[in-house]
């Protein structure tokens, strides 16, 4: 029988509060409404063209109640996962303002290393500074917006490629061309916009927030930990993930599904396995199965099978070890192995999820082993390309609008409570 267990003591975690207690009927995201507003945090929204109405989305958003528990509980509506006006609310919502995995501590192991992402409408570039600081920019040039820096390597300076501004690894403007004439013009007043980040483990943390003074260098390990992880740290230290391991590569999948069809799969308890997963439920004993919630992580943990090949090949090992970070980051841990998966939301109906991959240093050289383990892998995910393609074409036909949870599915209705709390209003 599949166990689960909860250590969460409250449906509703005390730190998602609303921001917003709003009479307004239309609300734009550069903090500014058109009529009459009772309470506005001190949050700062991020596209000021965004301008929808309230009532809509609202609507959109209660038609899920997280205070029903999940035995008698609904799924969210079909409308969460193909409406374009949620899909861009969300997006400020959901992904701006709380730490994102965004990439790995070796893509900026040494100084001058960078590396360069976009995490919905948001460009970004990661890059540590010859002194051994870590910085994070907004990727865009100050002075008529183009894409500063692409792809990862190795940089002493930004050059933007459109009129040759340059600026430093700290983000200071150090040349701009052809402005000598231009009035109230200082170099100082014009560099990067600076965004918080910091390095939990081997992973790298980015926080999307108006920027301050104290941005773009990197936070505290402490309280990062605390604040991204709560108090599934210990739990996830204790599992091996922030344990010295060898990056080995990096593979990418784009699926035609909205990202949050993608979790639900990751967090369905184990409920697909066997059904679509036959090659991996021989690895894994799933009378085993159980599940821990915390704040913002849920832990699914599950015992490896006794099924190992006549070459003694075993990817699994003894113990898998499943961790959803909300509200996209998947840490797996499971024999020498560590995975991880970082969904990237590029619209209402498609995402991309970058899968990176780590190993135990002894067998980092086994280049038969690493072969062999990225090709179960890949065909895992594979599998899961087809099932989230399929019920993202589910979820768009009439004939569905809710669901309901199974008794495993704890970490699935956990992940829609705390999407209901990042987006009522």
């Amino acid at each position: 029988m599949m166990m689960t267990t909860l250590t969460s003591t409250s449906t509703v975690p005390e730190f998602l509060t609303p921001t917003l207690k709003s009479t307004c009927r239309y609300f734009n995201f550069h903090g500014e409404v058109s009529v009459s507003v009772s309470q506005f945090g001190r949050r700062r929204f991020h596209n000021p063209s965004r301008v929808f109405a309230v009532s809509d989305i609202n609507k959109l958003v209660t038609e899920f109640d997280p205070k029903i528990p999940l035995e008698r509980a609904s799924t969210p509506p079909s409308s969460w996962y193909t409406d374009p006006k949620f899909y861009s609310f969300e997006l400020d919502r959901v992904f701006y303002g709380g730490w994102q995995a965004v990439g790995y501590s070796d893509q900026i192991k040494e100084s001058r290393d960078f590396f360069t992402g976009r995490l919905g409408d948001v460009e970004y570039v990661v890059c540590r500074e010859d002194n051994g600081k870590i910085h994070a920019f907004h990727n865009v040039c100050s002075h008529h917006a183009s894409i500063l820096a692409s792809g990862n390597g190795r940089k002493s300076c930004f050059v933007c490629p459109y009129h040759g501004w340059t600026y430093s690894l700290s983000g200071s403007l150090v040349k701009a061309t052809r402005m000598n004439g231009i009035e109230n013009f200082a170099l100082s007043e014009m560099g990067l916009k600076p965004l918080k980040v910091a390095v939990w483990g081997p992973f790298v943390l980015l926080k999307v927030t108006q920027a301050t003074s104290r941005d773009g260098e990197v936070e505290t390990d402490g309280l990062v930990a605390s604040e991204w992880l709560g108090t599934s740290v210990g739990r996830l230290s204790q599992g091996g993930v922030d344990s010295p391991l060898s990056y080995i590569c990096r593979r990418e999948y784009t699926i035609h599904c909205n990202w949050k069809v993608f979790c639900d799969n990751y967090l369905d308890g184990g409920y697909h396995v066997p059904y679509a997963h036959k090659g991996l439920m021989s690895g894994l004993d799933l009378e085993t199965y159980s599940t821990t919630i915390f704040e913002k992580v849920s832990i699914q943990e599950c015992g490896g099978g006794s099924k190992i090949g006549e070459d003694g090949f075993n990817r699994l090992g003894c113990q898998a070890l499943y961790a959803f970070v909300y509200p996209n980051f998947m840490i797996n841990r499971y024999g020498p192995w560590m995975d991880t998966n970082l969904v990237l939301p590029l619209g209402p109906r498609k995402c991309k999820v970058v899968f990176d991959y780590f190993l135990d240093p002894t067998l980092k050289d086994d280049e038969a082993f690493i072969k062999r383990s990225l090709e179960e892998s890949d065909r895992v995910q594979v599998e899961d390309v087809v099932l989230c393609e399929s019920v993202q074409r589910g979820i768009e036909s009439q004939a569905y609008d809710k669901g309901r949870y199974a008794l495993v599915e704890k970490p699935m209705h956990h992940f829609h409570c705390l999407l209901h709390h990042n987006l009522k209003l």
